[in-house]
């Protein structure tokens, strides 16, 4: 198994995360997107978008951290980390969306500002990250994991862009419920930093 990917990507750290905690060995492709080696034709008969993360398992290629991630949890991690029945799956699922909406829209978006990354309005972006902490903090006050009561690959998606978002100016200490699951998050067996 490869996983292309740079550092600095939350969303290859969540593969890198999902890989380390079902303990699967695979070959890091590292690539520098300043030399512009995402956008080289190589990389892009990979991945069209020109984006990491890429995972290659065997013929398998998945260019997207939300695919990459179901294959995964249903490949090797069985029922644990993504059910089959449709009210379990549909619970996880609604979470995967809010990663790659409120979290990527705000969070992600705001510490790509702070970071020059991209452009933007980053107090707009700052805006959505904060109206999506609030959804997590209400959540997450009542339960311990996004869905289902346990961990799931909700948490795993959601966790880097709402560990960081720091980096993008956005303070986590107005959330406590956030910052709990957080370190709940860390302490999970196979948890590892970012870099």
């Amino acid at each position: 198994m490869k996983l292309h990917l740079f550092e600095r990507s939350g969303n290859a750290y969540k593969l890198r995360l999902l890989l380390s905690m079902l303990n699967l060995p695979y070959d890091k492709v590292l690539l520098d997107p300043a030399k512009g080696e995402l956008k080289s034709a190589a990389f892009l008969k990979l991945n069209p978008r020109g984006q990491v993360p890429v995972l290659e398992d065997g013929g398998e290629v998945f260019w997207e951290s939300t695919g990459a991630m179901v294959y995964l949890a249903r490949k090797f991690g069985g029922e644990t980390w993504l059910p089959s029945d449709a009210a379990g799956l549909a619970q996880v699922m609604q979470w995967m969306a809010f990663a790659q909406n409120e979290v990527l829209f705000g969070l992600q978006w705001a510490r790509a500002v702070v970071l020059k990354l991209r452009g933007g309005d980053v107090e707009e972006y700052r805006g959505y990250g904060r109206a999506g902490l609030a959804i997590l903090e209400q959540h997450l006050a009542k339960n311990a994991w996004l869905a289902l009561n346990r961990t799931t690959i909700a948490d795993i998606a959601n966790y880097p862009y709402v560990s960081l978002a720091p980096e993008g100016g956005i303070a986590l200490e107005p959330y406590p419920a956030v910052l709990a699951w957080v370190s709940r998050v860390q302490a999970l067996p196979g948890w590892i930093k970012r870099v």
